[in-house]
């Protein structure tokens, strides 16, 4: 009986229970007990997860909402709803019986956890990827007893990460231990990683050869299941026809101020020739390392001289080429979990051009990361963005506002989106058109995921017109508007990076009206922050009391 339970004791229990069946996200938490497991994704033990997950959420419906304090009777429902999302993900999205890629992002985040993380000695770490590659058939086999009738568009991609996963354990993974001087263990490395490398060739084989042929689901969740995921995963009640219309006027506004602001670059008229002239601007080959770091200094100056936001003190933030074994990303920010018990540093990595490649491809590898663009990802990515937003997470002590795992996407990329726009608003760069254009471009990719994400899931949009639609309304080039369309179909709530802004710059509005004369940006900032991994529904409730207003109009 839990009738007089206090409520931190069982977040306690709840979280201690899923660090166990997801000892991935534990890494990323930094809480390290689980680090040479691999989360077991067999059909008998997810059942079983959504069986203990339903005690759960009976055990939290059985405590009193009398016996809790204001602030815990806002977080009661942030709790439940976890619970809830996790058991609808299980047992009605069922991502893990339609999609392979899902099998492979497991492996390759609970890999490079270890890999770029320097938590521990590199042998001590060593001992524990070689622990998870030994498992990696056995997640394999999971995939291929689950996974029977999935979407082509799955299996295409799911391939093709599988494969980056498959490239990482034979060829990069090494890189990662090359300090590792123990014979023995570099032995069994070496034999794990064959095992492995085996179970992945089988399982892509069978995919191309045996899956392909006959995979003709439909990739679409439908209206009902698209807005139950908002409303669990993100607490955001609205219908997606509202949605749309939101998105729509958001669009609309934000590409006449991109052709506004084109206008004042030579582009005669035209915003794409616009962009693409301003995208000439970008770092030479070998030199993109130091324009990131530059760019950090003066982001950072900006932010003190303005007093937009507390850094809290840490390990500087170190901003370097991306690993080799890596190379798959653009930009990435690793920092440790929030519940690191020893000061590690953080790294903003970017990958730069490849210098074995010829001067043309480098040069049109670049383009894509002109330095107006590059602005928007580093105050994304580090200052004001998420690496600020991890320094205030260390800082907090409750164990739930803390852990990544109840952390909402929209929540997170919220903040991170807002803060591109937010720093421009603040003045950062101010009269720089090409600045202004960058931000405003990254805002309209944004936006169109907003809109094709539901259209995709919740109407009948097909990824061509889905990439047509990031084509002509965020004006990329069509490479880049095909990946757009295609992440939508296996990322249906990728709405969140614009929907979280929204949601962000509303509550700002509202708490400026509250405070009135006494309004601080700054204050506004830190007490966000320090309310942690809560929804932006239950920051309202903290931030305004009384609050009855809809998170998003």
């Amino acid at each position: 009986m839990h009738s007089s339970e206090p409520l931190h004791h069982f977040v306690d229990d709840y979280l201690r229970y899923l660090y166990e069946i997801q000892p991935t996200g534990a890494a990323l938490d930094g809480v390290h007990m689980h680090d040479d497991l691999l989360e077991d994704l067999s059909r008998s033990a997810l059942e079983s997860q959504a069986r203990v997950l339903s005690g759960f959420a009976r055990r939290l419906d059985e405590i009193p909402h009398d016996g809790l304090t204001e602030v815990e009777r806002v977080e009661h429902p942030v709790i439940a709803a976890n619970i809830r999302g996790r058991i609808f993900e299980i047992e009605e999205v069922r991502t893990w019986e339609r999609n392979p890629q899902y099998y492979a992002d497991v492996l390759a985040t609970s890999l490079a956890t270890q890999a770029i993380f320097p938590y521990a000695p590199e042998d001590e770490r060593a001992r524990r990827v070689l622990s998870k590659l030994r498992q990696a058939p056995r997640l394999m086999q999971a995939a291929r007893d689950n996974v029977k009738e999935p979407p082509g568009i799955y299996v295409k991609v799911g391939m093709e990460t599988l494969r980056g996963v498959l490239k990482f354990i034979e060829h990069d993974l090494p890189r990662a231990f090359s300090g590792v001087d123990d014979l023995r263990l570099l032995g069994d490395l070496a034999d794990a990683s064959v095992d492995a490398a085996d179970a992945l060739n089988g399982y892509i084989g069978y995919l191309e050869a045996e899956l392909a042929p006959r995979a003709h689901a439909s990739f679409r969740l439908g209206r009902e299941k698209f807005e139950k995921k908002l409303k669990l995963e993100e607490g955001l009640s609205i219908g997606v026809d509202k949605l749309l219309a939101i998105a729509g006027r958001e669009l609309w506004a934000t590409q006449e101020e991109f052709r506004r602001v084109a206008g004042r670059l030579d582009g005669g008229g035209d915003p794409i020739a616009a962009w693409r002239r301003a995208k000439d601007d970008h770092p030479e080959p070998g030199h993109l390392v130091k324009t990131a770091q530059d760019q950090i200094a003066s982001l950072v100056t900006f932010i003190e001289r303005h007093d937009l936001v507390t850094i809290p003190p840490a390990e500087p933030l170190v901003v370097a080429q991306t690993p080799d074994f890596y190379r798959w990303t653009f930009a990435s920010l690793w920092t440790p979990g929030p519940f690191e018990t020893k000061p590690t540093r953080s790294y903003y990595y970017v990958t730069d051009a490849d210098p074995s490649w010829p001067a043309e491809r480098q040069a049109d590898y670049l383009r894509d990361v002109a330095s107006a663009t590059l602005w928007s990802i580093s105050m994304h990515e580090a200052y004001p963005g998420h690496f600020v937003h991890a320094l205030h997470l260390r800082q907090i002590e409750s164990k739930l506002r803390k852990s990544l795992l109840f952390s909402p996407a929209s929540a997170v990329e919220g903040w991170a989106h807002y803060c591109e726009q937010m720093m421009i608003e603040a003045g950062f760069e101010k009269g720089n058109a090409e600045v202004r254009l960058g931000q405003l471009a990254e805002a309209l990719i944004r936006l169109a995921r907003f809109i094709v994400g539901i259209r995709l899931h919740a109407e009948d949009m097909s990824v061509e017109a889905g990439m047509r639609f990031f084509r002509d309304e965020a004006f990329m080039e069509e490479p880049g508007a095909r990946r757009e369309a295609e992440r939508g179909t296996f990322d249906p709530t990728y709405l969140v990076y614009s929907a979280g802004k929204l949601m962000l710059l509303k509550l700002r509005a509202d708490y400026k009206a509250l405070q009135g004369s006494k309004f601080s940006l700054r204050a506004f900032h830190d007490t966000y922050l320090d309310n942690g991994t809560l929804p932006i529904w239950a920051q309202r409730k903290l931030m305004l009391p009384g609050d009855r207003g809809d998170v998003l109009e």
